[in-house]
């Protein structure tokens, strides 16, 4: 367990301040525009691409490529030259299940894009300029996961087709000419069914699989591998994993299931050679590494990694790499370790497993450059995320492009793994982020105020390592729990299910549990535990709030507190995971009406801010406003601001700043610190009844 500790000398320059009214260096502003984000690397030979926002783009995405070095030691900043692939004028991001994935795609030069104004794919040959590889469909058709096939002049891929407005969006797997207009939008290799949208929740539609996912071709282009999933189930609950061969026009001949089904997810197939089909799979509980014999593949899966570790991640987007091929054969991949996702090399022939002793504190996307060096996208204990190259040698870690000195790597808390009886008596986890600022010490005996973060999803996890808005608390004296509650990935497939039908009370039970499980071991003050998150973890902290008497004030960004509005009105990859996480809907819409804070507003007893869009579809502003007014007639302290033309989430940038720093000074006014430095005071309604920061505060979960 991680100590606080006090009696480090003190330069004289060094203030002390009480914890919670520390001065920082980072405002909100800096907080959200920093830093340029870069993420998913892809390489072709020894060239390397990755996607990068820039803050002057105002979130627009462009596909960047760094050229092979002309010196050698692609883990010197000094590599190649970077150079931007699409036009300025593009947004490379797809819209496929609507939180995209599978962008772009590289071979030989050759460089595929969806621009996210029409969602038309692109093409870039080599020595010839961009040009639209599809038809222009309004946004109406979506694309994904290319696999480009030299030989064929083809591009095997994905396509979500929203043409149709009674029918639910279909995704089928389909092949593109790369030479031609795709007008008719490809040939269809697998169809995706055709289910009405009134006919939701039952088996009606045509034949097909509701959703297709990661196809791969094999190293001599004769086979091809894909997985499909049915609703009710997410990906990660159950899948099944196809093989079909194809002739030399591309067409699909002999499609057949080889494995997956019932109660097993598989992810990412990948060829290990032209007879040799990797994959993932959670058979055991736990996501490990197997190999399938396609000669033979009545053999089934065979083990490679036997491990209680985690290889893999759930699958919310397509064509996420969390293992790659190094040259020779032997497997590199991620691998989840309490929380931590350390980079392993596997030995596919023995599943021997060597662990490089990298920079990093969480890997997600993997590749591999022609000399053997990782592109990965990794987080860090005290730099942003970002991709970085791996020597696999000697685990020598570098940006993909020099990094500027932000001057606040001495602010950065480092992630301490942490884990606390939940009040179901299982184990939950998360990351401890103590206060750090070298210009500020605490007084003796003083304790720290907690933020307890809530990750979203809920089938998703709390990522370690340095990030801004985690150093905005820490470096004013606050302590940060990121809670992985049960429902988390990264902790084996039985942890992820102890959310199955219970969302709203596990999460909730956890993050309350956890929260006073650092008070008594003496690390942050009991009186003064603070609550807090977006969307999903926004409904957690509303629920924490009204059904439990622990924590001093919460803030909901744009939180559900209605959960019926998810199981009525969402899109379709999520229209039933409700059904898992809570009860099928409508038989279960009593179990909805008893999680959901808004119908329980006589419970709500804990002080809240209330950040809320004013065209939010999901959480319609009506809501806010009647949480708002419940606190106020209850006379407990109440912040409500509104942001007027957003919806569910804020995407200009002075409404975020506002939503921080409205937080922050929230919190100041009802813990009674001092004021920050700076901000302006939002108003808080019924100020003078807040608690009295020091007296106690203990544990009720009603």
């Amino acid at each position: 367990m991680p100590e606080i500790l006090k009696e480090d000398p003190v330069e004289d320059h060094v203030q002390t301040r009480p914890y919670g009214s520390w001065p920082s260096p980072l405002d909100g502003r800096q907080t959200l525009s920093a830093t340029t984000r870069r993420r998913s690397p892809r390489t072709d030979g020894d060239d390397l691409y990755w996607l990068e926002a820039r803050p002057e783009d105002a979130g627009a995405v462009t596909l960047v490529r760094r050229l092979a070095p002309t010196q050698p030691g692609l883990t010197q900043p000094s590599g190649g030259a970077v150079e931007d692939v699409s036009p300025a004028s593009h947004n490379v991001r797809t819209r496929y299940l609507e939180y995209g994935g599978g962008d772009y795609a590289v071979a030989g030069g050759t460089v595929l894009w969806v621009d996210f104004g029409t969602q038309r794919v692109w093409l870039r040959a080599p020595g010839h300029e961009p040009r639209a590889l599809t038809p222009d469909t309004g946004g109406a058709v979506r694309w994904s996961c290319f696999r480009i096939d030299p030989a064929r002049r083809a591009v095997f891929c994905l396509r979500e087709d929203q043409r149709e407005p009674s029918l639910e969006p279909v995704n089928s797997l389909v092949r593109l000419d790369l030479d031609g207009d795709n007008d008719d939008l490809g040939v269809v290799l697998v169809a995706g069914k055709e289910r009405r949208r009134a006919e939701r929740g039952s088996d009606e539609g045509t034949a097909g699989p509701d959703f297709v996912l990661d196809p791969v071709l094999s190293p001599d282009g004769t086979r091809i591998a894909w997985l499909t999933w049915d609703h009710p189930h997410m990906s990660w609950h159950e899948t099944t994993l196809w093989l079909g061969d194809l002739d030399e026009h591309g067409d699909l001949h002999r499609a057949h299931t080889v494995a997956g089904g019932s109660g097993e997810s598989l992810e990412q197939p990948l060829w290990l050679d032209d007879a040799t089909l990797l994959v993932l799979s959670d058979r055991t509980g736990w996501s490990n590494l197997h190999r399938l014999d396609v000669s033979s593949p009545g053999g089934g899966l065979q083990a490679v990694t036997t491990e209680q570790l985690d290889l893999g991640l759930p699958r919310w987007v397509p064509d996420t790499s969390t293992y790659a091929l190094l040259p020779g054969g032997r497997v590199v991949s991620g691998r989840s370790r309490e929380g931590f996702r350390e980079l392993v090399v596997i030995d596919p022939a023995t599943g021997a497993t060597e662990v490089l002793d990298s920079a990093t504190t969480a890997v997600t996307e993997i590749a591999v450059l022609a000399d053997g060096t990782l592109a990965v996208e990794a987080a860090r204990a005290d730099l942003p995320t970002t991709v970085v190259t791996v020597d696999p040698r000697t685990a020598a870690t570098a940006p993909v492009v020099p990094e500027e000195p932000s001057g606040l790597e001495d602010y950065a808390a480092t992630p301490e793994p942490v884990s606390w009886p939940g009040a179901d008596g299982e184990t939950a986890h998360g990351f401890l982020y103590l206060p750090r600022n070298p210009q500020v010490r605490a007084p003796e005996r003083d304790l720290p105020p907690l933020v307890v973060t809530l990750h979203g999803g809920p089938t998703a996890a709390a990522v370690p390592g340095h990030s801004a808005a985690r150093t905005f608390w820490t470096s004013r004296g606050f302590a940060v729990l990121d809670v992985n509650y049960g429902g988390s990935t990264g902790y084996g497939r039985a942890y992820r299910e102890r959310l199955d039908g219970r969302w709203g009370e596990v999460d909730v039970q956890d993050a309350a549990t956890g929260a006073r499980h650092l008070a008594e071991q003496g690390l942050v003050d009991g009186a003064r535990l603070l609550i807090t998150g977006g969307s999903a973890g926004g409904f957690t902290t509303l629920a924490a709030a009204t059904f439990t008497d622990v924590f001093a004030a919460g803030a909901s960004h744009f939180g559900i507190s209605d959960l019926a509005t998810l199981a009525t009105d969402t899109h379709k990859l999520e229209s039933r995971y409700c059904d898992g996480l809570v009860a099928p809907w409508p038989e279960g819409r009593e179990v909805y009406a008893a999680r959901s804070p808004i119908h329980h507003v006589d419970r709500l007893a804990t002080p809240l801010i209330l950040l809320q869009g004013t065209d939010d579809q999901v959480v319609p502003r009506a809501q806010a406003e009647q949480l708002a007014e419940v606190l106020r007639t209850k006379g407990l302290p109440v912040a409500l601001v509104l942001f007027e033309g957003e919806g569910h989430g804020f995407r200009a940038l002075d409404n975020q700043v506002r939503a921080l720093e409205s937080e922050l000074s929230f919190y100041a006014q009802v813990l009674g610190l001092d004021p920050p430095e700076g901000l302006d005071p939002v108003p808080v309604e019924n100020l003078s009844s807040a608690r009295n920061p020091n007296a106690p505060h203990g544990v009720s979960l009603r």
